[in-house]
């Protein structure tokens, strides 16, 4: 078996305190595994990208995590609970250990100051040592290691297309040659030509350097192409996961099936587009039961009064996916209901 390298245990996320908080992350268990690719998807505000602040600190006020832990695994020594780490642990961990390559480009380089000052800020902050001329030299193979010219160095991100600004993200985040990538939503804003890009790049610096990666974004067709697993999210939870060969031929869960067939196949025979009716629940005010049963075609009597466990289902390959749906109850709750099939 892999060894992890990330373990997120019972995450919850929290906006505002007391009985007037908003449970945007609710109870999840995740772990990422050395050198693996990790898809997280789902719906504008399933969780994804609250979940990704609150495993790196990032949450900004109200955000706070309100229990839980968060376990990395060096390459030696004993685990880290990333929770614990003071202000200072906390700096030197991120961007060494584990960076973050957010959505937005032009939102996240600094529009004031060149391509070069914000490279070789990072290395100089971890590297304190390292004289100038190295940093440079460091700056220019991370720009020629994502298909930046070195030439590319003096210019504002204004002057650079909004794929060249996503690499320079991306080279920035390997920076230090972290073991972990999290990468939430990069290639939103981008076409789909530059997406595939981009992407294949990723993989190959992912082969190169050995690092992991959490890949968050609402378009399940680029996981099932780019990930070794998909965990998919809706209203804060973890509803399915499985490795992403079998999810894309058989998700068990009606709101993955739902995901999958609302983009079209790009090879195969056509099929029909059906979507998913209705919206994501308010998280102010969640639905008893599973949260998806409101806009459930195949809900029946339980689904609105019993939240169903994340468990393996008694499926032939049970053992390596979890499923939260009482279409397919784990052994743990297969004798309280009839479990009817697909």
């Amino acid at each position: 078996m892999k060894r992890p390298v990330l373990e997120i245990r019972d995450l919850n996320v929290d906006y505002g305190l007391g009985d007037d908080a908003v449970h945007a992350v609710r109870n999840v268990n995740l772990t990422l595994h050395r050198g693996e690719v990790l898809g997280l998807a789902g719906e504008s505000g399933s969780g994804k990208s609250t979940l990704a602040y609150g495993i790196t600190r990032l949450l900004p006020p109200p955000g706070v995590v309100s229990g839980g832990s968060v376990l990395y695994h060096p390459s030696g020594g004993e685990p880290i609970d990333i929770m614990a780490l003071t202000p200072a642990e906390l700096r030197r961990f991120r961007w060494a250990e584990t960076s973050i390559v957010f959505q937005g480009a032009m939102n996240s380089l600094n529009p004031v100051h060149k391509v070069s000052t914000q490279l070789l800020d990072v290395i100089k902050t971890h590297e304190p040592t390292m004289s100038r001329s190295a940093r440079l030299a460091r700056a220019r193979t991370l720009l020629k290691m994502v298909g930046i010219s070195a030439d590319r160095m003096d210019s504002y991100p204004h002057q650079l297309s909004g794929g060249m600004r996503q690499r320079v993200m991306i080279g920035m985040a390997l920076a230090l040659e972290p073991q972990i990538v999290i990468m939430d939503e990069p290639t939103t804003a981008l076409d789909v030509v530059m997406q595939r890009q981009i992407l294949r790049q990723l993989v190959e610096l992912r082969e190169r350097l050995g690092f992991s990666v959490l890949f968050i974004t609402h378009d399940l067709s680029l996981l099932v192409e780019f990930s070794d697993r998909i965990a998919i999210m809706y209203g804060g939870r973890i509803v399915e996961e499985a490795p992403a060969a079998a999810l894309y031929r058989d998700p068990l869960h009606p709101y993955s099936d739902g995901l999958l067939h609302s983009f079209p196949a790009l090879r195969g025979p056509r099929r029909e587009l059906t979507g998913i009716a209705g919206s994501p629940p308010d998280l102010r005010a969640m639905p008893t039961g599973c949260a998806f049963h409101p806009r459930c075609p195949k809900a029946f009597d339980p689904c609105a009064g019993e939240l169903p466990v994340l468990g393996a289902p008694p499926v032939p390959d049970g053992r390596t996916r979890t499923v939260a749906c009482w279409l397919h109850p784990t052994k743990d709750t297969a004798p309280l209901i009839p479990a009817p099939r697909k």
